[in-house]
């Protein structure tokens, strides 16, 4: 199976998920488990107003990253404390789920036509991104796009769970 139909095939799953947790009622009132190494936690609305902003920035790096010379990798991404992509954060986290999930939704069509669009070539470019170094478009793919829409589907599901009746951290939140 070519790199282009797996991440399809999971990014067909994620959506599936993603569109059933953006039903959810009422909204879960736990926290995110700590994010390593930083500590930091997030509340539903932070979790989704993430999921909302950051595919059309990272496709965005992709499209930037595949119209450079390929003799060397260019410079690709940002780090968590990037002003816009907290401003983005604190901005939309008071939005509704349903509101930010029909922004996804068209967001990942896009995302798909990307996916199918790149050629052979393509998956074999790439980036040096601030902190993790060298990647490849493969890894790009899997820790900043569907890797990322799966993890933050894992926030979600757990924060489900936590805020479910008869949960031990329900009382906690």
């Amino acid at each position: 199976m070519s790199d282009a139909a797996a991440f399809g095939a999971r990014l067909d799953a994620v959506e599936g998920r993603l569109r059933g947790l953006a039903a959810t009622a009422p909204v879960p009132t736990a926290m995110t488990d700590p994010d390593q190494p930083s500590g930091e936690r997030w509340e539903w609305g932070q979790v989704w107003a993430h999921l909302a902003e950051f595919v059309p920035y990272w496709s965005g790096q992709i499209g930037r990253a595949l119209a450079s010379d390929p003799a060397a990798p260019p410079a690709f991404g940002r780090v968590k404390t990037d002003a816009a992509r907290v401003a983005a954060i604190e901005s939309d986290r008071h939005r509704p789920p349903a509101e930010l999930w029909g922004r996804l939704d068209r967001q990942l069509v896009d995302l798909r036509a990307l996916l199918a669009g790149l050629a052979d070539a393509d998956w074999d470019r790439r980036v040096r991104h601030p902190t993790l170094g060298i990647l490849d478009m493969p890894m790009v793919v899997e820790e900043f796009l569907v890797g990322h829409l799966e993890s933050h589907a894992d926030q979600l599901d757990g924060l489900v769970r936590a805020s479910s009746p008869g949960s031990p951290s329900a009382s906690r939140s």
